[in-house]
């Protein structure tokens, strides 16, 4: 392991690709920083771009992008209350008050540590763990890969936001909009009406762009003239000193710790593991009534366990070829366009390209540390751009985009249209990271299922039979159950 990780190291050293890491960690922190952008808006603009690089510089400039926005997102969180990320949201509590108490350089200073501190955890886990996990998986049939990314829609659901039973809804509909064009295992087409350019089906890149750029652009139309308060910010109060360090090692240990774990589960995200990791040093705090007044340990849960979630997100995506965040949809995106399967299988067929992942996920968070430490101060005066100047130029790269993937307009209103839809459904309190997960994985949780009956003749017993399908399908049930346990649970005690 040691020799294959130096060798990623080595690749990671060549001109591009750390050039390509470094200049995605800077405009990752820049556009986490600008309320209402996003790292998904970023890579999802990007994306198209990766066609014309080879397969490290592609996955080097997207992994730079993801650890860099989701850092980035203190910046506006701390100054000006409003999560750059979603991820940033509980960092809001105390980042804010103390930024507001004349402490802003101490509020952006603990949050850079601890998301530092948080990388850096999850990068170890990320490199002992995802080919030993990579190697157990290999033994998976098309039975137990069925389960395991049905227990993986049903858990995205379980823990999006809002009610369960919008997680499902927006899963389900992601798996009806990924069933136009040709059927895998008979050759016809389907549920495209005769319309021959349905028979490819709906892209990937469109509706990305569509669901998570455009319509994000929709509702920063709605507020196209909101005007942010500026704040004075010291930057030579960012460092910490070593003191502040030994004072939070619990609170960062436990913080990354909650942060990892919780990123690798398929699809769950940065922001819910924020809110776990802030209510658990809240719980086991001994002045917990500082909490949401500007107190140190509530940044540095918020913020170490958002970005230790990076690090964990990528161990799913790695070693099963499951997403762990919505982010690493687009990382999968950018594998399959140079014919990269994450999986299993991705250690032995493209090991180079999973230890230079891995490598470029440390590098990553060591650059971030550095511009964000540097220049934190100057980056957080992009948070008043005026939007009317900037939401235009976004359009139009999604437009070019996704015209390019294919030169037919037809992408383009797909994008569209879905940007509506999107819009719409987040209005509606449906989240989109259930729908465009059940897009990505319905067809493979398709495909497995129909191997699993061609092998058995149609018999569908051995998900019941077999140690492993059958427990990733009970866990199914509990996640399924669980919502109406807690409800049963309210409505007893209320009795």
């Amino acid at each position: 392991m040691i020799e294959s990780l130096l060798n990623g190291f080595l690749s990671m050293a060549s001109p591009w690709p750390f050039f390509f890491v470094l200049f995605g960690t800077f405009l990752g922190v820049t556009i986490g920083a600008i309320p209402g952008l996003s790292g998904s808006m970023l890579i999802a603009l990007t994306l198209p771009l990766t066609y014309y690089m080879d397969a490290l510089t592609a996955v080097s400039l997207i992994i730079g992008m993801y650890v860099g926005s989701v850092a980035g997102g203190l910046i506006s969180a701390s100054l000006l209350r409003m999560p750059g990320t979603a991820a940033a949201v509980m960092t809001t509590f105390d980042g804010y008050p103390m930024a507001r108490s004349g402490r802003p350089g101490r509020a952006l200073g603990l949050g850079i540590a601890a998301s530092f501190v948080g990388g850096l955890f999850s990068w170890v886990v990320l490199a002992t763990m995802s080919k030993p996990i990579s190697v157990w998986a290999t033994g998976f049939g098309p039975f137990e890969y069925f389960t395991l990314i049905l227990s993986a829609l049903v858990l995205i659901a379980a823990v999006s936001q809002g009610s369960m039973l919008k997680g499902l809804i927006a899963g389900a509909f992601g798996v009806l909009v990924s069933m136009p064009g040709i059927d895998p295992s008979s050759g016809q087409p389907r549920m495209t009406w005769d319309w021959y350019a349905l028979n490819g089906g709906l892209k990937l890149m469109p509706v990305l762009l569509g669901a998570f750029v455009v319509s994000q652009i929709l509702k920063d139309v709605l507020e196209i003239d909101r005007k942010f308060k500026r704040v004075d910010l010291v930057d030579d109060s960012i460092i910490l000193k070593l003191s502040d360090y030994r004072k939070q090692a619990v609170n960062f240990i436990r913080s990354s710790a909650i942060g990892t774990v919780i990123g690798i589960l398929p699809g769950v995200g940065a922001n819910i593991g924020s809110v776990v990791s802030y209510t658990a040093a809240k719980n086991t705090s001994r002045e917990p009534e500082k909490f949401g007044t500007g107190h140190d340990d509530g940044i540095v849960a918020s913020e170490a366990a958002n970005n230790a979630t990076v690090g964990g997100a990528l161990i799913p995506l790695i070693a099963m070829g499951i997403p762990g965040s919505i982010i690493d949809v687009f990382l999968i995106a950018a594998l399959m366009i140079h014919s990269i399967q994450p999986g299993p299988y991705l250690f032995i067929n493209n090991a180079d390209i999973v230890w230079a992942m891995i490598a470029a996920c440390l590098l990553a968070n060591i650059m971030m540390f550095v511009i964000m430490a540097s220049f934190a101060g100057r980056m957080s005066q992009l948070m008043y751009l005026p939007r009317a100047y900037l939401l235009p130029v976004v359009l139009t790269f999604c437009i070019v985009g996704a015209f390019a993937l294919d030169n037919t307009m037809l992408d383009v209103w797909v994008m569209l249209a879905f940007g509506v839809i999107g819009f719409f459904m987040e209005r509606a309190g449906i989240p989109l990271g259930p729908f465009i997960i059940g897009f990505i994985l319905a067809p493979l949780a398709e495909v497995k299922l129909r191997s699993g009956l061609s092998a058995t003749a149609g018999d569908i017993t051995p998900i019941f039979t077999r140690p492993l399908s059958l427990t990733f399908l009970i866990l199914t049930l509990v996640l399924l159950l669980m919502p109406f346990y807690g409800a049963f649970k309210r409505r007893r005690a209320e009795v």
